[in-house]
Order: C-alpha cells, then structure tokens, then sequence
C-alpha cells in the first residue's frame, strides 16, 4: 500500500521528503519500529558486472539515508543469487557466471560502498555480507521442504517479472523461477542473523521483497517490512543511466571521475531538483532555489548537482579537478589531462577516416545518422571549429598538440589520441 503523511520518524520523513517512496507494505508499523530504537535493514546487489552503475545508486543512497537517521544498514552481495540470475525486468536469461567470476565482480564492486557507508562494528555501522554464505550450503531437497511450502505457484506466477515474460512468449527457465525463493530466503536468514526486519529495492522487485515480508510473518511470527522506490527516468523518458557511451559504471577504471561528472551536468533540466533530492546531500531549501533557476542560470545548479554527485562518489579533488577540466574546455576552448581519450589507431589517422564515422567510434553519437544532424545543425566541432561537413576526412593534419579535439553539442567533449 501506498504510504501516507505524515510519518513520526526521521527515516520516514526524509526519504518521503526527498522522493524515495513508491511502496510500504505497513507504513504505520514500520514507522513506530524507526522511532522505536536503531533499526536494521538491507538491500542486495547481484554481481553481474565488475561495477555497478548509476541504476544502482538510488539503492545506494537509501541504504546512506538509513544510516544518516540513525539505523543500520546492510549490503548483501549476491554470490548465491547470481549464479541463478534475476528474470526481473529481463527478456532473456541473463548468461550464467562462473564462481570465479562472480566472486571477481564482488571483489571490484566492494570499495564503492565505503564511499557512501561508515562500515565497522558499531550499532549504526553499515555490514557487508554474502548471501553464498547461506544459500550454497542450502541441500535443494530440503530447501523445498523448508521454504517451498510458503509459496504457491498461482502467486508466483501473478508477479509482473514472470507475467511479462510469459506474454511476450520469452523462456522463464526452472532455474530462474527459483530466484524468488532464493530472496525470500535471503530476508529470512537476515532476520535470523541479524534482526534486520526492513528489505529496501526498487519497485520492480516488489513481488520479490513481499515473497520475504510474508515469509519471515509465517515462519517465525516477526514484523517484517518492505519499501521500494520510483523506477526512474529522465524527463525525455530515457532510463537512467544509460548514456550513448554505454552504462554509466560507478567504477573510476570503467568511468573516469570527468565523464562521472559530466553526466550529471548533462542533467536535463526538469530532472535538476529531483536529482539534487536523491542523490545529493544538500539541504531541501538550498534545493528549492536552485530548482527555481530558469533559463541558462539552470546550468549552476547542474554544475553544482555534477560537484556534489562526483563528490560522494569519487572524493572532493576528484570532482573539482573534473569542474575544471570541463571550465577549461568549454569556457577557454583549451585542453586538460582530465578530459576523456579515445586512442585511434594512427595508421588509420594517416589514411583519414570519416568525421561522422570516428564521432561515433568516440561515443559522442549514437550513429553515423545522428552525426550527420548534429553537423547540419552546426553541433559539431574539431579542434574549436564548427563542422557542417560529417562526410570530410580526419587526418593527422587535424592533429593539434598531439590529439583531435571532438566536441558534439556544448556538452561532450573526446580528444582523440593517435597510438
């Protein structure tokens, strides 16, 4: 059910004022359970990739706005749980990981909650544990006679995730099917361990996250609770984080602390002050005037939402190394060390290649088309000149101080390294 104001704790209260509430299963108890004492809760990160990315770092901020309010948070790394893969959202099942790789995903993934999280051994200090832990040990015989007799099929398949697949005709594998199981298992056993009563996701797990809050209510008689946030999008209705690029990855060796924080500051206006709410700490009034910023004036409060954001994650001389970098290409027209690279084989540099051609090999353009229509509308530039042409060669007589300088739009800036 829907959450209603106005809460007493100030868990509540700050994640309903800063946007994170989509679903509460019990919004009163729940509530009386945050002002009651520290409260314990988690959410889980499958280790499908060496990073996670900015899709994830709504789940990342809750877990930090727990622990700013006084409670604890846990991190699950999902060792047990990828190795069957979560069919939430998903078409198609996801390729099935080795051991090895999964734990060398979690081993890559595991710095950057330290950067949003005071891990220790205090009552308020964040945990990080393994689900592997328990799920490997798991015998399957007596798992289904544990926990299989909790779940009927008929719900099971009423859940949006298993209900999509089967429409659009796509497999749901056995295997897959169990995910849920597995994640119910996962509450349980944290409930057990370590009294944690609160499971946090986005709402495309909601079927999942009420698979545990009845489970724990069956087996062991306890309150349990589940929240959820908004799916999100950008205004234009793209999901987030997504980028021509690619993923926009939390890892500074799978994005640099620059392209980190010009994704921010390529915000699209109506997202600023929701942005500045989630994933920020600023204070709510000091958002509210930056919001009400119109016309080019949006642009500080995008730079400031960039430095802020860049600043969690990467650390403050990071995001002011990355601020000026951006200040010194765009605003001067020079060059900075900080400014992404593309190596571009120099052979092929020698021979010329197409504009539109390399402005995609770049990641500045989704397409040789796309190209073509940011050069008619005067959009593209080499080296600081405007380029109407995207059929003209690049050369290496374009080479200027060692590089080609691309620029699409006012935003995206690569220089383009011959090797």
């Amino acid at each position: 059910m829907s959450a209603d104001p106005p809460f007493k704790s100030e868990f509540l209260r700050t994640m309903q004022a800063r946007g994170y509430i989509h679903q509460i299963t019990h919004p009163v108890e729940l509530d009386e359970a945050a002002t009651g004492g520290v409260l314990t809760a988690y959410i889980g990160f499958d280790a499908t990739a060496p990073s996670l990315h900015v899709g994830h770092l709504i789940q990342i901020m809750m877990l930090r706005r727990l622990q700013q309010a006084g409670h604890r948070p846990i991190v699950v790394m999902g060792g047990g749980t990828t190795k069957v893969g979560d069919p939430t959202d998903k078409d198609t099942q996801r390729p099935l990981l080795s051991e090895a790789q999964i734990q060398a995903n979690i081993d890559s993934i595991k710095s950057t909650f330290s950067r949003f999280l005071t891990f220790g051994d205090g009552p308020t200090d964040a945990i990080m544990v393994d689900n592997a832990e328990w799920l490997d040990q798991l015998g399957y015989v007596q798992f289904l006679r544990d926990y299989g007799v909790h779940f009927t099929v008929n719900r099971m398949l009423s859940f949006e995730s298993v209900k999509l697949r089967l429409e659009r005709e796509q497999p749901l594998t056995f295997l897959e099917f169990n995910y849920m199981l597995m994640q119910a298992t996962d509450f349980l056993e944290l409930e057990r361990r370590y009294g944690c009563v609160l499971q946090m996701g986005g709402s495309d797990q909601w079927g999942n996250i009420l698979n545990g809050v009845e489970l724990i209510r069956r087996v062991d008689s306890r309150p349990s609770f589940g929240l959820t946030t908004p799916l999100l999008s950008t205004a234009s209705g793209q999901k987030m984080g997504k980028t021509v690029g690619g993923a926009v990855w939390l890892n500074a060796d799978m994005r640099s602390p620059y392209d980190y924080w010009q994704f921010w500051r390529n915000t699209e206006d109506a997202d600023v002050g929701r942005f500045l709410r989630l994933f920020t700490d600023l204070p709510l009034d000091e958002i509210a005037g930056l919001e009400a910023l119109q016309g080019a004036e949006i642009n500080e409060a995008k730079k400031v939402l960039a430095n802020a954001a860049a600043t969690l994650l990467h650390g403050a001389g990071a995001a002011a190394t990355a601020a000026e970098a951006a200040r010194v290409a765009f605003e001067q027209g020079g060059l900075s060390d900080d400014l992404p690279t593309y190596e571009f084989p120099r052979a092929d540099l020698d021979a010329g290649v197409m504009l539109a051609a390399l402005i995609v090999d770049a990641g500045l353009a989704a397409s040789r088309s796309e190209a073509r229509r940011l050069a008619q509308g005067w959009g593209l530039r080499v080296n600081d000149k405007q380029e109407a042409d995207a059929g003209r060669l690049i050369t290496a007589a374009d080479i200027v101080d060692g590089v080609v300088k691309l620029a699409a739009g006012k935003k995206k800036i690569v220089l383009v390294k011959p090797v």
